[in-house]
């Protein structure tokens, strides 16, 4: 019989899971936030004392899928952050155990408007590690910011 060993990287942690410990991955999606067909919000990686949740790339989308903040990207990082939050708190988790986020901007210039929201989620003593890129287009001419998160949750 052959063992099958899957390697997970992520830019802070190797881990290595034999096939069977896979079942220790779960996804998850929160009602406040709206779905997409395709694609889950979140998986969950058990690594034994905490766990590692990676999220979809978030939009600034209502839990019924409306746009907030037409042309503000203040407004739309605040409705991306509180879906993160949402998502977080399934795994019981908040935005304060962000380790990593990855920002998708259409417009560099507005990256002080991000920042401000930004700052009042996660945890500015011991900040995430990021990635910021400026885009020409995301998935709909409206959406002006799209951010990506990886949040380690400490077990109780």
């Amino acid at each position: 019989m052959k063992k099958i060993v899957v390697l997970v990287f992520t830019s802070m942690f190797l881990f290595s899971f034999s096939q069977n410990t896979m079942n220790n991955i779960e996804y998850k999606n929160s009602e406040n936030v709206f779905p997409i067909k395709g694609l889950s919000q979140s998986v969950s990686i058990d690594c034994g004392s905490s766990k590692m949740i990676l999220l979809s790339g978030q939009v600034p989308l209502d839990a019924k899928g409306n746009l907030v903040g037409m042309d503000n990207v203040e407004k739309q990082t605040e409705q991306i952050f509180k879906n993160i939050e949402s998502i977080l708190k399934e795994y019981g988790g908040t935005t304060k155990d962000i380790i990593k986020l990855g920002i998708f901007i259409t417009d560099i210039s507005k990256t002080p408007d991000f920042r401000k929201v930004r700052d009042r989620y996660i945890h500015l003593q011991n900040p995430p590690v990021s990635s910021l890129v400026e885009v020409s287009k995301l998935f709909r001419d409206d959406v002006l910011i799209e951010v990506e998160a990886t949040a380690v949750i400490k077990k109780k």
